[in-house]
């Protein structure tokens, strides 16, 4: 296997981390207080190349690797976890409408997602579903050419910042579980729409929320994939997001251990460096070890989504794993820190808030768990009466 990154991947990662020193992480604390994405910060990166970059070139993108959409992310996450919310739904959301939605659909949006004009949103949990992600309520009814929205989506992503989302409803019978379910593409700016924004503890400037939709009209060519087969289509796509979110983890835990070293060779304790005392430097010896094994299973996941090879177990790995031990990361480089580590002064807690998110969203630990086992031995690891209904469905 070849870990080396390609000139033009070195690029990226040169034009995202400079942008990410230099523009992101000196006012990362400041945004992080704000309820709002910095709408010119995304119009700056997407000039840069620095938003879909994978997405097809005829749709706007560069038509990059999944690897290097990855490296983009862990560079901006280093300097502003929210921020790089940006390149994961572009990615991810990006490449859903570039394969599943309407080419006229995909023209018109996805050029403004790369600049940066745009920002698209994933309408699929709602308040009853948590993990069972295909036990919707809110139905699309067909309705002359097209299908009238009625329900709730929640939890979700830039809820009141969006322009647009994709939206799983249900257009099948409740028994059908996920085969019931189709996906549309929704242009927010319409009666109709309610959305509702979450005072999180972290990622405020991302802002979760709920969308409400009353008797809501879609065109029927804003039908993404089939009707009824909009969920098992389009859902692989998250394999994709979660090697992404693993990144987005370890960009900032890389930040808070290459403060705690520089930390550790300026404060003094006992006429001493502190990174002399084994009791400060072995935790963030043991902090680069895990960084850089977790950092391989990313990209290595990424390599395989580029060779069109089978990464869903790889997928769940980075999501339940990552987010966990990179918080653990950022705790310990905060008490290197000492007193001073426990003010606002320093980013550690922000950080921690921020990364600590990812331990729920896109599916918990337990979830991920359960699809590496279906992956590991079929679906006699996910038989049980009440299994969430994605792994009822994945495992027929």
């Amino acid at each position: 296997m070849d870990y080396a990154l390609s000139e033009q991947q070195q690029a990226f990662q040169e034009t995202a981390k400079r942008f990410a020193k230099e523009k992101l992480a000196p006012h990362y604390q400041r945004r992080a207080r704000e309820h709002r994405i910095d709408r010119a910060m995304l119009k700056q990166m997407g000039s840069l190349g620095l938003i879909g970059a994978d997405l097809p070139e005829k749709y706007g993108g560069l038509g990059e690797s999944s690897v290097t959409a990855g490296i983009i992310v862990e560079q901006i996450a280093y300097g502003d976890f929210n921020a790089s919310y940006v390149q994961l739904l572009a990615s991810l959301l990006g490449g859903m409408l570039a394969e599943h939605a309407s080419p006229e659909i995909a023209q018109e949006w996805l050029p403004q997602v790369a600049h940066g004009e745009k920002i698209i949103g994933l309408g699929l949990t709602e308040p009853r579903g948590g993990s069972d992600a295909a036990n919707l309520i809110l139905r699309a009814e067909k309705s002359g050419n097209g299908y009238r929205l009625n329900g709730e989506k929640t939890s979700m992503s830039f809820s009141d910042q969006c322009d647009a989302a994709i939206i799983f409803a249900r257009t099948g019978k409740v028994e059908d579980g996920a085969r019931g379910v189709s996906a549309f593409f929704v242009d927010l700016a319409q009666s109709g729409i309610t959305r509702t924004h979450f005072d999180d503890i972290g990622t405020k400037p991302v802002g979760r929320g709920s969308v409400f939709f009353d008797d809501v009209f879609i065109p029927a060519e804003c039908l993404m994939a089939e009707e009824n087969k909009g969920f098992s289509k389009i859902m692989s796509g998250f394999d994709y997001s979660r090697a992404l979110i693993g990144l987005e983890c370890i960009g900032p835990a890389q930040a808070s251990v290459d403060e705690a070293w520089q930390y550790s060779t300026e404060r003094t304790a006992f006429e001493r460096p502190i990174a002399q005392f084994q009791g400060v430097s072995f935790p963030l010896a043991e902090a680069e070890t895990q960084l850089t094994m977790m950092r391989q299973l990313c990209y290595y996941t990424l390599s395989l989504r580029d060779r069109g090879l089978a990464h869903t177990a790889e997928a769940a790995m980075c999501k339940w794993y990552v987010p966990k031990v990179t918080c653990e990361i950022i705790h310990q480089c905060l008490l290197t820190h000492g007193h001073y580590g426990y003010t606002t002064d320093l980013p550690f807690h922000q950080r921690y808030l921020d990364v600590m998110g990812l331990q729920i969203g896109d599916g918990t630990a337990q979830i991920q768990k359960l699809v590496i086992a279906r992956e590991k031995v079929g679906r006699v690891a996910v038989q049980y009466a009440k299994q969430p209904s994605e792994l009822r469905h994945a495992s027929k």
